[in-house]
């Protein structure tokens, strides 16, 4: 029998404070998809880090087909036939695909190299190689295109068809889908069974317990750094042999529940009001296209888009963090268009931003000081001007108890801890004080099951609660569970709003009706 493709051996890495790897042993089998699953914070990113040459282990092996090598940074990885596709593509927009692909290896001797005479690039030979691999695995890209004329699901192609034109045979998926439509999604999965039929094997990394089932041979669980037996001893598992139920059990340590059992919200009145609002992005184009909606008391309103259609714009227009060209936005009736994040705070909105480490929190701050970043000012935090330090500490232990931040002290720093409990923090400081909007953008991205399980529990109680909640989320199944309404965005415009009655019946009749519509296909 043939050795594994790839296969580590009792791999422990530390950091001060944790053991992130604890001897752990997988096994990747030429030609397979190996679905890596685990909770935040559970040692999947500090293995392939291992395995892709960013980390070095303490302890342990790494085999290639057999032989033990020594992986000492990500060149010595791709040399290997590794290659990594990370999550947020590492692509360069003005360039065209051919550029894109060939960066950092155009001067480098081989096959992958494409060098003319007296050393000029010969990038018609690069697109020729291109064209070669795209038609050989049905990846469909246009070499002479420019990325940033390109969707998503095509710039992931490009990130794949980058590896393979660095002739990786074992390929390292990080969150693949974590942007992509349904449809695109579904083309993904296409293009790894391709990839795997043609001799490649892939570790596929994913939270979505559904995206297993439909791309995985095997399946590996980590929990604290180790790797999670079944009862009955198994460690590595097929689809057949096990379900969702017990997968999220693995990850998690106890039953979690899945999808939410939600009751239809009890709207009242109407607490946001915007109209006719254009925004502007960073590069001064239109990104927000004259948007009008409401969102009333006690409902959610889901917005569902495909990342990068005018929703990271649209929220910090809502939030006070960029200003709005034209239109109006009202807060409980008073115009905030044109108000401060601080302003619009003490109006009573609550946010939970999609880029939890760039505007929710501080980094370097403790957790109890971002615990109180919206309210240090005030009482009882803070008293003629000066901040009452035990205050502030009394606030955070009561919060870290009720809200399970999993932390070794409310004096530890914010950026030691998990994505889960980072997003844990900022959902404890916007829900322990009185709000009227609460604005969630990607609330659980990059979350697992346990995670995405909390937070939705708390987001449906602050509905019930009376609270308005407008939901930004790419993930589909997200919206469609907890949405009372769904406004579908294209290109900074809400091309079709979805009201209670478009959301019953057949569910995948619905999800694929939400995809086309995120895809502009009214």
């Amino acid at each position: 029998m043939a050795p594994p493709a790839l296969q580590v051996i009792g791999i422990t890495k530390a950091f001060p404070g944790v053991v992130a790897n604890d001897h752990i042993d997988f096994a990747l089998q030429r030609g397979e998809i190996h679905v890596l699953l685990g909770e935040n914070g559970a040692g999947k990113t500090t293995l392939m880090n291992i395995i892709y040459g960013l980390y070095k282990q303490d302890k342990g092996q790494i085999l290639l087909n057999g032989h033990e090598v020594e992986i000492e940074n990500p060149s010595a990885a791709i040399a290997h036939g590794i290659g990594m596709v990370h999550q947020h593509f590492m692509l360069v927009p003005p360039l065209t695909v051919a550029e894109n692909i060939i960066l950092g290896v155009e001067t480098v001797l081989g096959r992958t190299a494409f060098l003319g005479r007296l050393g000029f690039l010969d990038l018609n030979g690069a697109v020729r190689r291109i064209s070669e691999l795209s038609e050989q695995y049905g990846l469909q890209i246009d070499p002479r295109a420019y990325v940033r004329d390109l969707p998503v699901g095509s710039q992931q192609r490009v990130e794949i068809v980058k590896a393979l034109y660095r002739e990786a045979d074992i390929l390292i998926l990080d969150e693949p889908t974590a942007v992509l439509t349904p449809q695109e999604a579904d083309e993904l999965f296409t293009i790894m069974r391709s990839l795997t039929s043609q001799g490649k094997s892939i570790i596929f990394i994913t939270h979505k317990l559904k995206e297993v089932f439909a791309v995985a041979d095997r399946i590996t669980v980590l929990r604290n750094g180790r790797v999670v037996a079944r009862p009955d001893g198994k460690t590595t598992l097929e689809p057949a042999e096990t379900s969702e139920a017990e997968l999220a059990a693995m990850m998690v340590g106890r039953d979690v529940a899945l999808t939410m059992q939600v009751e239809p919200g009890q709207p009242q009145d109407v607490v946001l009001s915007v109209r006719n609002l254009r925004v502007l992005d960073d590069r001064h184009l239109v990104a927000v296209d004259g948007v009008s909606f409401e969102v009333r008391q006690g409902e959610i309103l889901g917005v569902a888009g495909v990342h990068g259609n005018g929703q990271r714009e649209l929220v910090e227009a809502l939030t006070g963090l960029r200003p709005a060209v034209s239109g109006q936005v009202t807060l409980l009736g008073r115009d905030i268009t044109r108000a401060s994040p601080r302003e619009i705070t003490e109006l009573g909105a609550a946010h939970i931003p999609e880029d939890r480490q760039k505007h929710g929190l501080v980094l370097s701050y403790p957790v109890k000081d971002n615990l109180v970043l919206n309210r240090y000012y005030r009482e009882p935090f803070a008293r003629r001007g000066v901040m009452d330090a035990d205050a502030i500490t009394k606030n955070a232990q009561a919060l870290v108890q009720r809200f399970d931040i999993r932390t070794p002290s409310v004096d530890t720093l914010e950026g030691n801890l998990s994505g889960g409990n980072q997003q844990k923090t900022i959902v404890a400081r916007e829900f322990s004080r009185p709000i009227q909007l609460l604005i969630a953008a990607q609330p659980t991205r990059g979350l697992d099951v346990g995670s995405i399980e909390f937070i939705h529990r708390q987001l449906v109680q602050r509905r019930d609660q009376g609270t308005a909640v407008l939901l930004i989320s790419a993930e589909l199944d997200e919206v469609l569970s907890l949405s009372d309404r769904i406004a579908v965005m294209f290109k900074g415009q809400i091309i079709r709003l979805l009201e209670r009655e478009d959301l019953t019946g057949d569910e995948q009749a619905i999800r694929e009706r939400l995809g086309l519509l995120m895809a502009g296909i009214a």
